[in-house]
């Protein structure tokens, strides 16, 4: 009896030749065409701007007392006003800069150290590995927080600098330990050993030959860093470890909780400063999710290398296997 079935015919990745081999231009603009990686972006950029713009356009001074205590949104605070008559979006404006400049500088310090050592430990190889990945071994037991908490009291001026500094001294082990695995299967391919054989120094063959092969790597590395950067600040802030006389977002979250706005029923004065770091934490994710598309093609949907299926009806196709075990089973009787 036939059966219907359904047969996949597999067609090239979008922005490919008839040949097989992707069009010139195409396969450095994929990344960027991703729906979760434009998505994120632009929201990025926004908070971008907001950083950069916050201490301008804010409509008060976030220190600045007034009469208008614990007022709901309104035309002259769309965000509200705290228990002293703070504007609480202007707080909220001032505070992104902060935010922002600890989790890129915590990425960068953290990225750059991470590269430095895993891609020298699995290129080098030998005793240089054994140290480094020994380095790489101690630091990635060291707790982050507690350590920024433990040179916070004894530090008076625990700036943002400071804590973006320690966050990366603790956070750049697990990247390098992914680019050494990484090196390690790229220093043995044909072209770096065609590099070697022609006389090409170290140094040449790991920025030109190696490197370029490692940025969809890198690149997701460093946007982890930053979200696990900017939520520390935020954590440290909330808690009262960092300088609370510095606005961010967990600042606000801060005198919110100090002051008990929850069970004022003052929302306005927790509920933005949420909102604004769920958003930021997912512009981050949809990047470092369309990342994980560019690199892996298995998870490629929107980013131009989507696979296009179509069904045929035809018989249900028998492997000679289960045909032959079918065969065996009659004869002896099962």
């Amino acid at each position: 009896m036939a059966t219907a079935a359904a047969e996949a015919v597999v067609t090239g990745p979008a922005g490919t030749d008839p040949d097989g081999t992707r069009a010139p231009g195409r396969r450095g603009t994929r990344l960027l065409r991703g729906r979760k990686t434009v998505i994120g972006l632009g929201i990025l950029a926004f908070f971008a701007v907001i950083a950069v713009l916050g201490p301008w356009i804010a409509p008060y001074d976030p220190d600045t007392m007034s009469d208008q205590l614990l007022r709901p949104p309104s035309a002259a605070h769309w965000f509200g006003t705290t228990q002293t008559g703070q504007d609480v979006l202007s707080q909220i404006l001032v505070g992104t800069r902060g935010v922002l400049v600890v989790g890129f500088v915590a990425g960068i310090l953290a990225t750059v150290l991470s590269v430095l050592i895993g891609v020298s430990a699995g290129f080098l190889g030998g005793t240089a590995d054994e140290l480094l990945s020994l380095l790489s071994n101690v630091f990635l037991v060291i707790p982050g927080l507690p350590l920024i908490i433990i040179i916070a009291s004894f530090v008076s001026d625990t700036g943002d600098i400071l804590i973006a500094a320690v966050i990366a001294l603790t956070s750049w082990a697990w990247g390098a330990r992914v680019l050494r695995a990484q090196t390690l299967s790229l220093r043995r391919r044909d072209y770096v050993e065609a590099a070697r054989a022609t006389g090409e120094p170290t140094w040449r063959i790991i920025f030109f030959e190696v490197l370029p092969n490692l940025t969809a790597v890198i690149a997701s590395g460093f946007v982890s860093t930053v979200i696990f950067a900017i939520l520390s600040e935020i954590t440290l802030a909330f808690i009262g470890v960092a300088d609370i006389s510095d606005w961010n977002w967990g600042t606000v979250l801060f005198w919110a909780q100090s002051n008990q706005a929850l069970a004022q029923g003052a929302w306005w004065w927790f509920v933005p400063a949420g909102l604004c770091i769920a958003l930021l934490g997912m512009s981050l994710a949809l990047i470092n999710f369309g990342i994980d598309e560019f690199v892996n093609p298995r998870l490629r949907t929107g980013t131009g290398a989507s696979r296009k299926v179509r069904m045929r009806v035809g018989f249900t196709p028998v492997t000679r296997g289960s045909a032959t075990r079918g065969t065996d089973d009659k004869e002896t009787g099962s």
